[in-house]
């Protein structure tokens, strides 16, 4: 007898080989080659494993990078776990999952444990858009969908509890991603997301708007294919604001025309009521309309901000945050970071109203978007770059009650106040800024005359053609032009570079003050249709460079 009694039978399958054969011996033949020592061995009923993977994409930027969905069903204790750096709106998709199957009349697998897997794990994951994803990985895994059909497609897509496939950010973004890889998979989007991916040529788009929609077409041995996504309409353009609805204001006016000439910033400074927001309002107007890779560029940014409607396609944007807005707001950030209105008005209008009020530091952090053209926003653990490629036009009081230097009603600010208000905008952005105009106060007798001045259309046409000279000489527009490329396109002539060189010294000018206006004579000259620059131009351009009137 061994000292503790006789061996169970059911002795654990770890057991060493002397205390197996030390059981048959007590036990009686069998009773060790009862237990399983090997996998060959197994009992039925042991644990089974299942698998699927489902391709999907993560926002990281204005980039999407791609996301393995990794669904995995086995034995054990029933458990639905979900790894892979995902933020709460993701792990939420256990619940939105479980009940969407419910709803739609498919199974669950209620006995297994699932564990779900967002790869690369070091890639973080947020949103809705994985609900769709984990869905279809987890019917594949558990056989009810076809795994090989699956792995022709890549998904995104919020789940309803009703199984309702709700739309998803960046759409576009996906869609932009998968042509610059030249992948041949398809794109499987809801209807409301797959009309904004559709407007990007070179991808096949396919659209849902239910769960069980898809599931009819994926089934093993289904010959029922998937719809196919069709683009919105391009809308036609809008009837631009007119112009001529501003009364007087025929300097403004002219500097809103050079400003859409040659792209660049603009700071109207008058009372109040004198029509620098109309003003601004009618820049987009006089642009030139978007071509197809500009566009997508600008859809791609206002997509991950999911204020991109399939009717905005081809306009310019514009926006005009309030002046509580912070500097996250203005330039971008959080985290993970999101495109803040500098990008959202790629290729269009930004419109900062009661410029001074914003918060130092949100108007600070302007100066390298609008040197550079793109915003570069650090965090500890990742890096996102958005494109910040905007129109600046900015409004501002010259002091607090607004009337400073007007000639129709009488300022009541002290030079101390006038001058501090006015300190509010350091050298520095005032430096970046390429046309800085006095917007006076409309006199009571011009507001019951009739409408004056050019139509926008008239202005819009002259605008096409100086832009249409500048890209056929240098392929760009003045304001992006390179220093380097500026001493080879805006050569002066003696006289000329005499007459600036003198205004610049009495002025005080930096280097890059000397530069703009250099690029706001060239866009003079353009606008005119004139060759080279003249004397003229420099002084027009000088003018046009004003600073604030004298506290």
């Amino acid at each position: 007898m061994h000292q503790n009694g006789p061996i169970p039978a059911f002795a654990p399958v770890w057991c060493v080989p002397h205390k197996c054969a030390e059981a048959e011996r007590l036990n009686g033949p069998g009773a060790a080659g009862a237990l399983p020592h090997n996998r060959k061995n197994k009992p039925e009923g042991a644990a089974t494993m299942s698998l699927a993977v489902i391709h999907s994409r993560a926002l990281d930027g204005l980039a999407a990078a791609p996301v393995s969905v990794e669904v995995h069903l086995a034995n054990g204790l029933p458990s639905f776990t979900l790894v892979g750096l995902a933020d709460t709106e993701v792990k939420e998709a256990r619940e939105r999952v479980r009940a969407a199957l419910q709803s739609s009349g498919l199974a669950f697998p209620h006995n297994k444990r699932i564990t779900v897997n967002l790869a690369p794990a070091d890639l973080p994951k947020e949103g809705a858009r994985f609900d769709l994803p984990i869905a279809l990985g987890i019917l594949a895994a558990s056989g009810q969908l076809d795994i090989a059909r699956l792995d022709a497609f890549e998904c995104a897509g919020e789940l309803s509890l009703a199984g309702q496939l709700r739309p998803v950010r960046g759409a576009l973004a996906m869609a932009l991603a998968l042509r610059r890889e030249g992948s041949s998979r398809q794109l499987l989007l809801p209807q409301a997301s797959a009309a904004e991916a559709a407007l990007v040529d070179g991808v096949e788009v396919r659209e849902a708007a239910h769960l069980l929609d898809l599931v009819a077409c994926l089934l093993p041995g289904s010959e029922q294919a998937l719809a196919r996504a069709q683009a919105a309409d391009r809308p036609r353009r809008e009837a631009a604001l007119e112009l001529r609805d501003i009364k007087g204001q025929a300097a403004p006016k002219r500097a809103l025309e050079i400003a859409a000439a040659g792209e660049l910033s603009l700071l109207l400074i008058g009372p109040p009521g004198s029509g620098k927001s109309m003003l601004a309002q009618r820049l987009p107007g006089l642009l030139p309309p978007l071509d197809d890779e500009e566009a997508l560029e600008s859809a791609a940014v206002l997509s991950l901000a999911a204020a991109f409607e399939p009717a905005q396609w081809g306009r310019r944007p514009f926006r005009a945050p309030h002046h509580s807005a912070s500097s996250v707001a203005l330039v971008g950030g959080g985290s993970p970071p999101r495109p803040g209105e500098i990008s959202l008005a790629q290729h269009g209008v930004l419109f900062l109203d009661e410029f001074p009020e914003f918060q130092r530091a949100a108007l600070e952090a302007l100066r390298e978007p609008l040197e550079t053209g793109r915003i570069l926003i650090s965090r500890a653990a990742r890096q996102a770059e958005f494109p910040a490629r905007f129109q600046l036009v900015a409004a501002m009081n010259p002091c607090p009650c607004g009337h400073h230097g007007s000639r129709v009603q009488a300022c009541r600010c002290s030079p101390e106040q006038v001058s501090r208000y006015q300190a509010r905008l350091s050298g520095p952005l005032l430096d970046r800024i390429d046309l800085r105009v006095e917007v006076p106060a409309v006199a009571p007798a011009a507001m019951g005359a009739g409408a004056d001045g050019e139509s926008s259309a008239a202005v819009a046409s002259r605008v096409a053609a100086a832009r249409s000279r500048a890209l056929q000489r240098q392929g760009c527009s003045n304001a992006r032009l390179a220093t380097q490329a500026l001493d080879q396109h805006a050569r002066l002539a003696s006289t000329e570079t005499r007459f600036l060189d003198k205004a610049a010294t009495s002025l005080g000018w930096s280097a890059r003050s000397y530069h703009r206006v250099l690029r706001v004579a060239l866009t003079l000259a353009d606008v005119a249709a004139e060759p080279a620059i003249t004397t003229t131009h420099l002084a027009e351009a000088v003018q046009l460079r004003r600073g604030f009137p004298s506290a």
